[in-house]
C-alpha cells in the first residue's frame, strides 16, 4: 500500500519580527522552497501572558534578556488585517495558510476565516477551554503534544471527542472520558485529528527527540502521527518520515542570526527547500512494501546472477558429477538453485567449459 504524501509545514511562527514585508516574504520563501503550507502565530500578547510570566531559557538567549515575555509578544504580535493579507498572498502563491491561535479571541478570529485546518501548540494541549471550543466549531485540528504524557494525549482528545460529539451534557472531566469511549465520537476524531510528536525545546538536542513515540501515539489513538522539529539542520525530520510521520513541521526564517526567540531552532530557505526535496525523495523510495523486482533492475538479472555451466568439457552420455558443474555468469541460463538435481544426471550432448547446461 502506497504511503500518503506527507505534509510539509513551513513554521514562520514569530520569525516576521512583527513585520508584515517579513512575514510576507516567509510566504514567498516557503513556496519557493516547496511547502505545502505556511504557518503564523495568532495571539493577543496581553490575553497571552501576564506581566509577571517569565521568558523560558532559550528565549532568555536569543532576546534581551531584561525584557518580559510580555514585551517580546507584544513586539511579535501580528495584527488581525496583516492575516488577511498573509493568506491573500498564500493563495496567490499557491500555498496554504495556517496559524496557531493562542487564546480564546484569537481562536474566534481564525474561524471566521474559514481555515482548511487550525494548529494547537504544544502549550495549549492541556487548556481543555480552547479545545472545547475548536470542537464545537467542528474545525480540523494538527495538535501538538509536546511536554505531554500519553495519559495528557488522551485526556486532550477526550475534550475534543466530546465537543465533536455535540454531546448535551456538561462538559466536566467525567463526560470527556465518556467521550473518549464513545465509538462515535472517536470515529469524529479519526476524520478531524492529526497529532504531532514534539520536543518543546529550542533548539532540541537529538538525545531528547524520542521518535519512537510516534509509534506509541499511532498505537494507542489510531491517528495520524506527525513531527514538530526544533532540532539543530533536518536530518530528524527525514528519519520522522522514514518512520511513518504524516506531517512534517520545522520552522522557517530569513535568517538564523536575526534576533528573537525561534531563529536559532529554524532552517534558513535554502535548507528548507533541499529538507523538502530529501522528503519527497524518502516517500518514493518508501515504496509500497511488496518485495518484487522493479523495473530498473530487471535488465541486471542476466548481468548480476549465474547459469550453471560445464566446470570442463564433458561428452555426450558422461555422468555428470559435482567437479563436473559449477555456477557463471551470465544468469541466462539455467538457475543455480537445480545445481544439485543434475548431480548423477547424463550428459544429453558434449559441452565446452563454460557451456550453459
Amino acid at each position: 500500500m502506497t504511503r500518503p504524501r506527507t505534509l510539509i509545514i513551513a513554521e514562520a511562527g514569530v520569525n516576521h519580527s512583527g513585520s508584515l514585508e517579513t512575514a510576507l516574504a516567509l510566504v514567498d520563501a516557503a513556496a519557493d522552497a516547496g511547502a505545502d503550507i505556511v504557518k503564523f502565530q495568532t495571539f493577543n500578547a496581553n490575553s497571552l501572558a501576564g506581566r509577571s510570566a517569565p521568558k523560558a531559557d532559550y528565549q532568555q538567549r536569543t532576546t534581551d534578556a531584561a525584557e518580559s515575555q510580555l514585551a517580546m509578544l507584544q513586539r511579535l504580535e501580528l495584527p488581525q488585517s496583516a492575516h488577511r493579507q498573509l493568506i491573500a498572498r498564500a493563495k496567490q502563491r499557491g500555498i496554504e495558510f495556517l496559524s496557531t491561535p493562542f487564546d480564546p479571541q484569537s481562536l474566534e478570529f481564525l474561524l471566521t476565516l474559514k481555515l482548511p485546518r487550525i494548529k494547537i501548540g504544544s502549550g495549549d494541549l492541556t487548556n481543555a477551554p480552547l479545545l472545547h471550543e475548536l470542537a464545537k466549531a467542528d474545525a480540523t485540528v494538527i495538535l501538538s503534544t509536546g511536554m505531554a504524557t500519553l495519559g495528557e494525549v488522551e485526556e486532550a482528545l477526550g475534550v475534543l471527542a466530546h465537543g465533536y460529539g455535540g454531546a448535551n451534557d456538561s462538559p466536566c472531566i467525567e463526560a470527556f472520558r465518556a467521550a473518549w469511549r464513545d465509538p462515535s465520537a472517536r470515529a469524529r476524531l479519526e476524520e478531524k485529528v492529526s497529532l504531532l510528536h514534539c520536543t518543546t525545546e529550542y533548539p532540541c538536542p537529538p538525545e531528547d527527540v524520542n521518535l519512537s513515540a510516534m509509534h506509541a501515539m499511532r498505537a494507542a489513538f489510531k491517528l495520524p502521527v506527525g513531527y514538530s522539529d526544533h532540532t539543530d539542520g533536518f536530518e530528524v525530520s527525514l528519519a520522522a518520515v522514514a518512520l511513518g510521520a504524516t506531517i512534517i513541521e520545522k520552522h522557517l526564517t530569513l535568517d538564523r542570526n536575526a534576533e528573537g526567540p525561534d531563529h536559532a531552532a529554524s532552517i534558513e530557505p535554502g535548507d528548507f527547500a533541499r529538507m523538502v526535496t530529501a522528503i519527497r525523495n524518502i516517500e518514493g523510495a518508501i515504496g509500497d512494501g511488496v518485495k518484487t523486482p522493479k523495473n530498473s533492475e530487471v535488465r541486471n538479472i542476466p548481468v548480476a546472477r549465474k547459469s550453471i555451466v560445464a566446470a570442463r568439457p564433458l561428452k555426450a552420455g558422461d555422468v555428470i558429477s559435482a567437479t563436473d558443474i559449477t555456477t557463471k555468469r551470465p544468469g541466462s541460463g539455467r538457475s543455480p538453485i537445480e545445481y544439485w538435481s543434475l548431480v548423477g544426471t547424463t550428459a544429453g550432448r558434449a559441452y565446452d567449459a563454460d557451456d550453459p547446461l
